[in-house]
């Protein structure tokens, strides 16, 4: 394992965890050449799952893009790192243990609209503008609404 501090290779674990789910070790490194200290995350290597987009082209998923989605819409909300952590490992592991390994965007969205719902309307609203393409103030109203009641 490299330092991101100062590119040393040489580095030592100090205290290995596994997360609640089982599926990834979280390790505490230190550097031996400048005795910084970092964390690394260990995950099993999954086949590739693709993502069939609207516009019919495919691409890989990306973990990190679907987090980073996420976290835009729960910017400034009570909604924390840990809690679209959790969000983003259920989404994957429910679409690893589909029968596809070809995966709609539409399905993606929706898994995430529902978790976001549960957990946050003012997240869930921003998620869904841009996953259903709001076009303009009705289309938040009625979204607005269906919530309300």
């Amino acid at each position: 394992m490299k330092c991101p501090y100062c590119g040393s290779k040489e580095t030592e674990v100090v205290e290995t965890r596994d997360s609640e789910d089982l599926e990834t070790i979280r390790r505490r490194r230190n550097c031996v050449k400048c005795e910084k200290r970092f964390t690394t995350y260990e995950r099993i290597e999954n086949v590739n799952l693709v993502v069939l987009k609207k516009e019919g082209k495919r691409e890989q998923f990306n973990r990190d893009k679907l987090m980073n989605g996420i976290l835009r819409s729960c910017e400034k909300t009570t909604v924390s790192v840990e809690d679209v952590e959790k969000i983003v490992t259920e989404v994957e592991r429910e679409l690893r243990g589909g029968d596809s390994v070809e995966v709609d965007s539409k399905k993606i969205g929706q898994m995430v609209s529902a978790k976001l719902k549960k957990l946050d309307k003012v997240a869930y609203i921003r998620f869904s503008s841009v996953f259903k393409r709001f076009v303009d103030i009705e289309d938040f109203e009625k979204e607005v609404k269906k919530l309300i009641n």
